[in-house]
């Protein structure tokens, strides 16, 4: 087998810890939970503007405004954004010394491959510069869904990704914390590997990486 060339990471669940529901994500903002707004109407409402917003096609505006009309006003659009700001957590212990270290082993270098949206990224990326995300700076290829206007566990941006950064798919390693994901990078070709957002995520990526023939 070919060495690993591109490590690349999914962001929340694996680099950066991030709300995992609705209800966390209404807790952490200091909003009340409507247990009446728990149907699957409203579940695919969330699901749909989240995903029109992850590939770049609404503004968070936009975004803001029609969820609170989906959920029929009973969030603002003004606590649809602050659930939204709650949403991102913390980087997870351990990563400026991982990516550090990945930078600095020869022949590798470090990407980024995230669902995520305008709203998020800037906040990850100028937190990067020494704010609240100081270790994404470290991430030499950092790529977006709503950047490329396609998303996990579309094969496409697989495809899109490699031809952004000039490897090939035997070349990379891929770390997400959604089975889907994973299964949709392994189909293209990459080397994928899930990990456990519950879990010592850094822990999890260098045993992982050992087994793949990279030493951190």
């Amino acid at each position: 087998m070919l060495p690993v060339r591109l490590i690349c990471f999914d962001l929340g669940g694996v680099l950066v810890r991030i709300c995992r529901s609705w209800r966390e994500g209404c807790e952490r903002a200091g909003l009340p939970v409507y247990d009446d707004l728990d149907t699957p109407d409203a579940r695919a409402a969330r699901t749909h503007w989240a995903h029109q917003y992850q590939l770049g096609r609404i503004d968070c505006d936009t975004f803001a405004r029609g969820l609170s009309d989906a959920l029929r006003g009973r969030y603002t659009p003004e606590q649809v954004r602050a659930i939204h700001d709650a949403w991102i957590i913390a980087e997870y212990p351990g990563v400026a010394g991982l990516l550090g270290s990945l930078n600095e082993s020869t022949g590798l270098t470090t990407a980024i491959l995230s669902n995520t949206n305008h709203g998020h990224w800037q906040r990850l990326l100028q937190g990067a510069n020494g704010g609240e995300f100081p270790s994404l700076g470290l991430v030499r290829h950092p790529h977006a869904s709503h950047l490329l206007g396609l998303a996990k566990p579309d094969p496409t941006i697989y495809h899109a990704f490699v031809a952004r950064t000039g490897t090939t798919p035997g070349d990379v390693l891929f770390f997400d914390d959604l089975d889907e994901n994973v299964a949709a990078a392994r189909a293209c070709g990459w080397r994928a590997e899930r990990i456990d957002h519950a879990g010592d995520t850094v822990a999890q990526i260098i045993d992982l990486l050992a087994t793949h023939g990279v030493d951190v």
